[in-house]
């Protein structure tokens, strides 16, 4: 997706806008239905534009006005025949049934809420009972207006205090329920300002719930959450230095004469850019410095007292006078990470052009030269947006600088067995469990590079195989001596007689040629002979970024059984003579955990 976004151009323009992404080669298939609580023919077509430029190719089935409630509860041929992928309930503070008088009790203010929040949970249920897919809520904007003042917000019976706890009703429901995700439209209307967001007058002609203006803003918003969901968040921020992690040029000001700390309101503009990265650290989103620097200089503006970020900060480092697309190129190598998952920030618009230029995956807001601006724009980019956090994800920039430990090791030997030896690694192989299902639902709908078939799984889908008797689904954890690697791989089986039909087999770049493929395979074929089964049925389906695992099949034995004129291919694998493959990796046996 774009950002910043020009709303008034894409409302001019969407025609075209559209019939030119239409054009473009088809993205990852979605289904979406919009059940509405207010017209949605414009936002329908706005969030088609931010769907197909993040990669997806939407198909929408779109509910009549004010119907989501009897679409969910009550059902819709339609609907039903859509077969949805996901369903986004768009409804707002114009579709409460009921507010609080002036002159209600607490006792009748509480009968009232219970009576709406009973709606929605009625329409939730409904139609988490009859689809399994997601289900996106809005939470609720504020009112247009308020009759106590600020005391609206406290009183029971004011419209404020009531949203607030509708709001919270949204948020408990999606803190319980991983199928059930929360949209934040009250942050989005404060966002874009409440005297603005507001349009009574668009309103009463035409029941849009919000100014013409803000309906691009809330296509972004939407589509954004929905690019977390099928795992297209980015995963790397690349940041300038000079004037834009800090103030001044570093090699030329020298460490005392530098902008940083809380000096003056330039350097606390500085600061809080450093926090907020810093916080996109903790929260699983890697770093890493792209400067026009002498390296030495640049590692010193680190050292700066008042620094909020040091070096050991950032998964990768390149202060050079190299180009900056060569600088983000070599650190998505080195890391394994495909440079369309990566942002690139930069005070300078000539840096900001060349990266567009030269490497137009990566996501190039244009920031400006103001400091103060930063956070909020890769805040509201959406390119950060969040479905969930793993506790691998929240460890994921130790795991990658521990990966920068093993790959300094392995120069240490001229044997490679013998490195891996070295690592003592030790892995945990199992049947699917709950504790994990976050995880292998995020890692299935992240996984492009090692991925067989590319298949996209909600979490309903995950747990469905997980109890499933004729599906094989299996998890790999990996730890060695430099650091715990998390869960890694997946493959997950379907057995039809025989046979055993891998579905989908992926696995993480962080842990490639490391032996992990060769365990998974064998517990694959530990467990299908226990069932019975003779023979394996693998299938590589071609995608833009699963070119690397082509041969993969190939590779661990398979023999190539067809090969289709668009790159499809199917292997079997015979289990009689089959032989253990991995040498270097500790299995743990069953009931066993890293």
């Amino acid at each position: 997706m774009v950002w910043p976004i020009n709303p008034t151009e894409r409302l001019r323009k969407k025609k075209s806008m559209l019939t030119a992404l239409r054009a473009k080669p088809q993205g990852l298939g979605l289904r979406l239905a919009i059940l509405g609580g207010s017209t949605t023919a414009e936002l329908r077509d706005q969030m088609e534009i931010s769907l197909r430029e993040a990669g997806f190719d939407p198909q929408f089935w779109e509910g009549e006005y004010k119907q989501w409630f009897e679409d969910a509860v009550f059902g819709n041929p339609g609907l039903d025949a859509f077969k949805p992928d996901l369903i986004f309930i768009h409804t707002s503070q114009a579709n409460v049934s009921a507010w609080p008088g002036a002159g209600d009790s607490s006792q009748a203010v509480d009968e009232l809420f219970e009576r709406e929040a009973g709606r929605f949970r009625q329409a939730w249920d409904a139609l988490a009972a009859r689809f399994n897919c997601p289900i996106l809520q809005n939470n609720f904007d504020l009112p247009p207006y308020r009759l106590m003042g600020s005391r609206d917000a406290v009183d029971p019976r004011g419209k404020v205090h009531f949203v607030a706890r509708l709001n919270a009703l949204v948020a408990e429901r999606a803190a319980q329920d991983p199928s059930f995700h929360l949209h934040d439209l009250n942050h989005l209307a404060a966002w874009y300002g409440l005297r603005h967001w507001h349009d009574r007058r668009l309103w009463h002609m035409a029941k849009v719930c919000c100014a013409q203006e803000a309906i691009p803003y809330l296509a972004h918003s939407v589509c954004a959450l929905i690019g977390a969901l099928y795992g297209k968040s980015k995963k790397l921020l690349v940041l300038d230095m000079d004037n834009t992690l800090w103030g001044g040029v570093i090699g030329d000001d020298g460490l005392d004469g530098i902008q940083i700390g809380q000096d003056n309101p330039e350097a606390e503009a500085f600061t809080e850019m450093q926090a907020y990265a810093r916080e996109l650290k903790s929260r699983g989103v890697l770093l890493a410095v792209a400067s026009k620097n002498e390296d030495a200089n640049a590692r010193l503006g680190l050292s700066h007292p008042d620094s909020v970020l040091r070096e050991d900060d950032f998964a990768a480092f390149r202060a050079n006078w190299d180009p900056k697309p060569d600088n983000i190129r070599s650190m998505g190598h080195s890391l394994s990470l495909g440079t369309d998952s990566f942002v690139f920030l930069d005070d300078n618009p000539v840096e900001r052009d060349l990266v567009r230029a030269q490497a137009p995956e990566v996501a190039v807001p244009e920031a400006g030269e103001d400091p103060t601006l930063y956070p909020g724009i890769l805040d509201r980019s959406g390119w950060f947006e969040s479905a969930g956090l793993s506790k691998d994800d929240l460890s994921r920039s130790g795991m990658y600088k521990d990966n920068a430990q093993r790959d300094k090791a392995q120069g240490a030997f001229a044997d490679y067995g013998q490195f891996l030896d070295s690592l003592q690694m030790q892995a945990e192989i199992a049947p699917f469990v709950p504790l994990y299902l976050d995880r292998i639902t995020q890692l299935a709908n992240k996984s492009n590079q090692f991925n067989l078939t590319t298949r996209r799984y909600t979490q309903p889908e995950i747990e469905a195989v997980a109890a499933d008797p004729a599906c094989l689904p299996l998890y790999g954890r990996l730890k060695d001596r430099f650091g715990d690697n998390g869960l890694v791989s997946v493959v997950i089986g379907r057995q039809a007689q025989a046979q055993l039909h891998l579905e989908l087999w992926l696995m993480s770049c962080r842990v490639l040629k490391r032996g992990m493929e060769d365990a998974m395979l064998d517990a694959v074929v530990a467990r299908a002979r226990e069932r019975g089964i003779t023979e394996l049925v693998g299938t590589y389906l071609p995608t833009a970024k699963n070119g690397m695992v082509r041969d993969f099949y190939g590779a661990m034995g398979f023999e190539r059984v067809s090969l289709d004129e668009a790159g499809k291919s199917v292997w079997r694998l015979p289990l009689a003579g089959f032989q253990a493959r991995q040498r270097h990796i500790l299995v743990l046996g069953d009931g066993q955990a890293l």
